[in-house]
This record gives C-alpha cells, structure tokens and sequence, in this order.
C-alpha cells in the first residue's frame, strides 16, 4: 500500500518576542517550515513569502529524483519573491528567511534546507537530524575546534552563515532519502533546538499522536525559556491512506498575513502551559528596550544588493568617468595639427582626421596662398593625403618647405625666349656650300634625380615638376 503523511503543525509567538516570525505549512505531500530573519526588518514577510511560494510543490503530481529539481526551483523562485519585495520597499533590505521543506511522493523524501531550522526523523526509537544547520557553531563543530555539547551553550550559536534573503547565493542543500512506515518526521524552528536537548526531544516523539508531540515540544521550549518564536511540524508516515477531508494547515506569520494580520498580535495557536497566559509575558523576559536577538543574529551579514540610492549613486560616477574621459579625449585632438588643402589652397588644420556623429574633429587654423596645383605631382599627393605635424610650428614648417618647392618649380618651368637674328643690310648671294651646316644640340641635363619622402623636399626635379599647372 502506498504510504502517507498524517500530520499536526503548530506555532506560537513565545514569551518575549512582540511578533511572529515563523511560519509553516504541512499538507499531504509537503512539510515546510520557514523562520523569517530582521527583526523590524520584516521577518514575517520574509518567511509568509516563502511558504507561500513554496507550499504550490503540494498539489504538484512530482517523484523520485525530479523532486530535487522542483524543490530546487520552488526555493530560487522564494528568492526572486524576496529580492521584488525588497526592490517594492528598500526599508525591507536586511530581511531574510530559513527554509526547510520534505517532498513526499509516497516512496521517499526529498529534502530542501538552507538557514537553521531543522528537520528531524525519529525511527526505531532513535532521533537523526536529517538537516545539516548553516551556522557559525556549527561550522567550528565541523572543524573540530569545539564539541556538540559546547555548541549548545556557546554564545553565538544562532549566527546563521546561509539563508534565503534575496541574494543570487542562495543555494539549498538538496537530497533524496528513504522513508518507511512507522517513521516520524518533525520540522521546527530553532527556538526548540537552542533550549531543548535531543534527548527530551526524542523522548516527547518517541509517543502520542501528531497533535499532542506538537504541543509539549513547544511547552518544553517555553518552559527551558526560549525567547524566540517556536514552530513544529510533526509528521507520522502511515500504510493506511489518510483520513477523507484531511486540509493543509497554515501556521504563523503566513497565516495571518493571509488574513490581514499584521502579524504583530496574537500567536496563530497560544499554548499555555502550566495555565499562564502570555498575554502578560509578551513584553517581560527583558525585552523592554533591549536589542532584538533576531537582527543581532543576522546584524554580520552585510547588504551586498543595490538599491536605488545606491544604484544612482553608481550611475553618476560611471557617467562622470565616461564624460571625464571623453572631454579629456576631445581636448587632447584639439591640440594635433596636419596639414591638407582647403578647396584650391594650402592650409593648416587644428585637429585630427576623424568626424564623430554630430561632432567635428578637425578645422582649418590657417589658410595659405599657396595653391595645390602648384606643388608637383607628388608633393600636391602628400597634401592631398593630410601631412601630420608634431605641432603647429612643425606644420607651418611643412608648408614653408611646399612653398620653396613650388617656388623651384616655377622656376625651372619658365619658358626661356629665342633671340630674332638682326638683318645685314646686303644682298645675299647663293654660294654653293661644299659642307652642310654645322648645328650644336643642347647638352641633356646631368642634375641626378631625387628620391620622394614623406617630408616635403627642397629639391626638386624637372621631371616632377612636369603636373604643376
């Protein structure tokens, strides 16, 4: 036959604290359990958000090892819940929450857990803590640096290191175990375990219905005086199919934020034990004007989200940085020179050789006389191309060397003019020549040609002077 859950859930606000900030959730395929963080920092909001995010996994049709992925899912999304909530009211930064869920299948159970809540299985008359807590103490225990007995009494046994805030860290520890009929399973939140031994806690488990085991686990933690909330799930896995009609039940701040609460009245279940009320020891055991315990649990953990201020803040600086850099980038450009032409002239550029949309680089500082179509041919290609300079003194030197060259070129271009031979005044006579006459050819030139370079030379050849118009 298949197995199932017959379960009880109860939670209650505890002698000292004003609110509750625990909330749970037991239904026929989930037990969850989730213990909100911050004090006045909205810890209930924190848990309600969680359970009610996560308890959606009881009505879903999910076995065997595909619990760990949807159990995985339910608690990133919790998160993303905790990290919109936060965004919606930055005064809840700071706020956070345990989770400690069992998925049952009928088969087995898959386990969920991040904070330091706990989850417990009881069989043969044995307690296992099937949880692994996320504390501080517990990791100098791991270490071996103190005993599980010194754990209990050790001072700052309650500094969660891991929990569900909000943060793109929160990772649960995920696993698969077995269950049997005649199993036991508790949740409870950690104002049970910080006052109330493993012993007393098996011996009350080890008897009595759901219901009961509940009820004089919390009287056991109100008596040893716990001055926090106090939350248990208690769970029994049975062979008959559970009772017609069984509901889900809704305890602590989920419950009453469900209802409209505020969540800082009453406790969802008041248990009383040894016939005191509590409506006269909510503000006694010290709490007065005291430091809450739960935002000095979690007061180490530093915010590491930006909120909106912050985020401004952030923006200004990057856009100081990009406008600082581009400014320095412009002024930079504005003090290069080159020089090219400016339509049929010669001239001087103050900038460099790039537009930007919108914005010019480059205008001409200096116009000159001279004309491009008086530099040779690869002189007036130079121009044409833009000549750098290192300042504008080496630019007015690169134009002072075009306009030598261009003065050569006109030089050595101009036509020179044939002499007209004067008239004698005699007749001529024909006189037979006995030798044709004797013509003297020009000499060609022996002047050796030069070599371009990038730099405007002085000397020019004839031949390169032949495109100067």
């Amino acid at each position: 036959m298949t197995l199932s859950l017959d379960y009880a859930t109860l939670s209650d606000v505890g002698r000292v604290r004003r609110n509750n900030e625990d909330s749970a959730y037991a239904g026929p395929h989930l037990l969850l359990l989730a213990d909100g963080m911050g004090g006045a920092a909205a810890g209930e909001v924190a848990s309600a958000a969680a359970v009610q995010v996560i308890r959606r996994l009881d009505t879903a049709d999910i076995g065997g090892e595909d619990m760990i992925e949807a159990l995985a899912g339910a608690v990133h999304r919790a998160n993303e819940r905790l990290s919109e909530l936060v965004e919606e009211d930055p005064e809840r930064e700071g706020m956070g929450s345990t989770v400690t869920a069992l998925m049952f299948d009928g088969k087995q159970l898959g386990l969920a857990h991040l904070g330091d809540s706990r989850a417990y299985r009881l069989r043969d008359g044995r307690l296992y803590q099937l949880s692994h807590d996320h504390t501080f103490v517990q990791s100098l225990v791991d270490e071996g640096r103190i005993s599980q007995e010194e754990a209990f009494t050790h001072p700052h046994r309650n500094l969660i290191l891991r929990v569900l805030d909000g943060r793109p860290d929160s990772d649960p520890d995920l696993e698969i175990l077995d269950v049997q009929a005649g199993d036991r399973l508790m949740l409870c939140s950690d104002g049970l375990p910080d006052y109330v031994s493993d012993d007393v806690i098996a011996a009350s488990m080890a008897s009595g219905t759901p219901d009961s085991v509940v009820v004089e686990l919390i009287t056991h933690a109100l008596e040893a005086g716990s001055n926090d909330n106090v939350t248990c799930v208690v769970a029994d896995v049975v062979e008959t199919e559970p009772a017609s009609g069984t509901q889900p039940q809704l305890v602590g701040a989920a419950a009453e934020l469900a209802q409209g609460s505020t969540g800082r009245g009453e406790p969802t279940v008041v248990v009383r034990a040894g016939g005191d009320g509590h409506a006269g020891a909510r503000g006694g055991g010290g709490h007065g004007g005291s430091v809450d315990p739960e935002e000095l649990r979690y007061a180490p953990r530093p915010p590491k989200r930006f909120l909106w201020p912050r985020r401004i803040a952030v923006l200004v600086v990057v856009l100081g940085l990009i406008a600082g850099g581009g400014w320095f980038a412009y002024s930079w450009t504005q003090k290069q020179y080159y020089v090219g032409t400016d339509g049929d002239y010669v001239a001087i550029f103050k900038g460099v050789e790039a537009d930007l949309p919108g914005l010019s680089l480059s205008k001409v500082y200096e116009r000159q006389s001279l004309q491009v179509d008086k530099l040779p041919t690869y002189s007036r290609e130079q121009v044409e191309g833009n000549i750098q300079a290192d300042n504008l003194a080496g630019a007015r030197s690169i134009v002072a060397t075009l306009q030598q060259t261009a003065a050569q070129c006109a030089a050595k271009t101009k036509p020179t003019p044939t002499p007209t031979p004067k008239p004698t005044g005699k007749p001529s006579t024909t006189v037979p020549a006995s030798k044709p006459p004797v013509t003297t050819a020009p000499k060609p030139s022996t002047a050796p040609a030069t070599t371009p370079t990038t730099t405007p030379s002085t000397s020019v050849d004839p031949d390169d002077c032949d495109g100067v118009r």
